[in-house]
């Protein structure tokens, strides 16, 4: 399980998040919404460690990252796989290599078993005979793709997506929500998904946050996000100029 205690982490005199505390259930898909600059990056990379937080605790399985030595945390983080937001592929690298960087790097498994393993994990995101390519010869959703099969790659327990439809057409971003279902359910992995794209959280989420200031002001179901009298949420997920959330323009807009 993943249990995050009064979390709070600043940028010099910027407050980015700001006493945040949350729990995700094993097996379960938690997305976290909120507009950009909120926090909600610095929230995923606090908790898969690559942030040191100012104040506050995060417990994965029971051990507290925020207090674990680097061989600690590093355990730790050998359960996690991650879907960086722009792929993150290495250009200089073969598709093949790309999803076994983690494999030669952190195991013992022979070169015949990690070529098996990239072929599956390509597979099980609906990509074959594509080993050779370079990602400049793959679109941008089959980049995702990759990314999101490197990241099973070294089958972990928790899978934290950053924006895993930015820049996706509205097919492409379904069939990214459709892989995060398959994998949970086939693979029983614990998910934590930021988003802003609400019809990938409507599909996916078992329970919906939203950050707003460096805060959560709302946990609750699907259901319960679209039945909310939450201003702040209902601005949101309608996508409306008007509402209590400020939104900064240049320009005079006067709607007809």
């Amino acid at each position: 399980m993943i249990k995050v205690e009064n979390l709070y982490k600043s940028f010099g005199p910027k407050q980015v998040l700001s006493g945040v505390n949350l729990e995700v259930k094993d097996g379960e898909t938690l997305v976290v919404i909120g507009g950009s600059g909120t926090g909600k990056s610095i929230l995923l990379k606090n908790i898969v460690g690559l942030i040191k937080p100012d104040k506050g605790a995060i417990f994965i399985d029971g051990v507290d990252i925020t207090k674990a030595d680097k061989f600690a945390l590093y355990d730790i983080q050998k359960k996690m796989g991650y879907l960086f937001q722009e792929s993150a592929l290495f250009d200089s690298l073969t598709i093949e290599e790309n999803v076994a960087f983690g494999l030669r790097n952190l195991t013992k498994l022979t070169e015949a078993e990690i070529k098996e393993r990239v072929k599956l994990c390509l597979a099980m995101v609906g990509l074959n005979d594509i080993e050779h390519l370079k990602p400049s010869a793959i679109s941008g959703g089959m980049k995702k793709r990759v990314g999101l099969a490197r990241a099973i790659a070294y089958q972990p327990k928790y899978i934290f997506y950053d924006e895993p439809t930015t820049g996706l057409d509205p097919i492409m971003s379904d069939v990214i929500g459709s892989l995060i279902m398959h994998l949970k359910k086939e693979l029983k992995i614990t998910s934590i998904v930021v988003t802003h794209d609400m019809q990938s959280a409507y599909k996916i989420a078992d329970r919906i946050l939203m950050l707003y200031q460096g805060k959560i002001i709302f946990n609750g179901t699907v259901e319960e996000v679209k039945n909310t009298r939450n201003e702040y949420v209902k601005q949101f997920v309608e996508g409306l100029m008007q509402g209590p959330i400020p939104v900064e323009m240049s320009f005079d807009f006067e709607e007809k």
